[in-house]
């Protein structure tokens, strides 16, 4: 066994739409990002990477490489969950924070689970739970959105 943290955020910006766990959000800023800016999966795809041993999201999927600008993250997750498979691992469980004043999260949790889980993770292992920073820092100044993840993998094969 073995798990994985995985820590992402992003500032918030006029004229980018809120992509979160792949799901599309309506609030009147999205996340910024060379990607879609989704900080859910990115976070999910880090706690998977440090779990499997391997390099972080920036070294995979570096943003100064145009071949990333704008896709979407839930297609980066798709890599690197066949690149766990392929040494061997199995995904068990996913638990994440998603910290954000606004929007108010709760009403989108199972379109992102489901989201999430059309990249090949079963929607019953996907847990997600949004918080408020209760009015402090860049979070609590609505300037943003911080995503903690944790995971846990087993190796099926040496």
């Amino acid at each position: 066994m073995r798990t994985g943290i995985g820590y992402d955020s992003h500032r918030f910006a006029l004229g980018r739409k809120l992509i979160l766990g792949g799901v599309e959000i309506p609030y009147h800023k999205g996340l910024l990002g060379h990607s879609d800016g989704d900080c859910l999966t990115h976070a999910i795809i880090d706690s998977l990477l440090g779990a499997a041993g391997m390099p972080n999201i920036g070294q995979l999927f570096p943003d100064t490489d145009p071949q990333w600008k704008d896709v979407k993250s839930t297609e980066l997750l798709k890599q690197v969950l066949s690149e766990i498979n392929k040494k061997g691992f199995r995904l068990l469980w996913i638990d994440s924070v998603v910290i954000a004043e606004e929007p108010k999260l709760n009403p989108y949790i199972p379109a992102m689970k489901k989201a999430l889980s059309e990249t090949g993770i079963p929607e019953e292992i996907i847990n997600i739970k949004p918080k408020t920073n209760e009015a402090m820092g860049f979070i609590g100044r609505k300037e943003g959105i911080a995503v903690i993840v944790t995971c846990l993998i087993e190796r099926l094969v040496n």
